[in-house]
């Protein structure tokens, strides 16, 4: 066994300590701060496999902005957690059943894939090759998806507009008692509309006499 295939299973099962880390920590934020150590493990795997562009994508989109906005969501919003226990127990007779039917079913994949090598249409797949050292992971990646994947790239990015425009949308929802800017009443305002002359009764405070003034 190679010094590469040792890291791959040392960080591989930190990656799966992490991932349960994730579904078992009792507050919200230890369980964003685990799934930040797992993004961690699997950028370390994607260096493993020569990935370098993926993995710092990985920290840097998802540890960088996607979780930085889940512990700001979390905080946020103010989670109460004992009363999502609360109702955990009614969903437990559905919950348990369907674990464990995954559960056997990827025992029975991997049970299946060690009797024979090419059951279900999958044979193995061989260690990739060590690249040169002018080898550029991002070159490769980008001539992959602006030639081969160019419209499945497209497509995704349309998906994503859409989603965001509908989330912006939902937010613009009219509310009861909000106060908005009316931006054309305030171009077109004039200085008399905002500005008004009155007279007021001044009193001198050493004769005690009301002088008239403007103010």
């Amino acid at each position: 066994m190679s010094f590469t295939e040792i890291l791959f299973y040392v960080f591989s099962a930190v990656l799966v300590v992490s991932a349960l880390g994730v579904i078992t920590a009792r507050n919200p934020v230890y369980s964003a701060l685990w799934l930040v150590f797992a993004f961690f493990n699997s950028a370390i795997i994607w260096m493993l496999l020569e990935a370098e562009f993926l993995a710092i994508i990985l920290i840097l989109v998802y540890v960088g902005a996607v979780m930085v906005l889940f512990l700001f969501v979390v905080m946020m919003l103010d989670i109460k957690v004992e009363e999502l226990r609360a109702g955990f127990t009614r969903y437990a007779w559905l919950g348990l059943p369907i674990a464990l039917l995954v559960i056997g079913e990827i025992g029975s994949v991997v049970w299946v894939k060690s009797q024979d090598d090419k059951a279900l249409g999958l044979s193995s797949v061989a260690s990739p090759a060590a690249y040169a050292a002018d080898y550029s992971n991002t070159k490769a990646l980008g001539q992959l998806l602006y030639t081969e994947y160019l419209y499945p790239l497209q497509l995704a990015a349309s998906i994503l507009l859409i989603a965001i425009v509908a989330a912006i949308v939902l937010t613009m929802r009219k509310r009861s008692g909000q106060k908005v800017q009316d931006i054309g009443a305030q171009i077109s305002v004039k200085a008399k509309d905002r500005v008004r002359i009155v007279k007021v009764a001044a009193v001198q405070p050493e004769t005690g006499n009301t002088v008239e003034g403007q103010s």
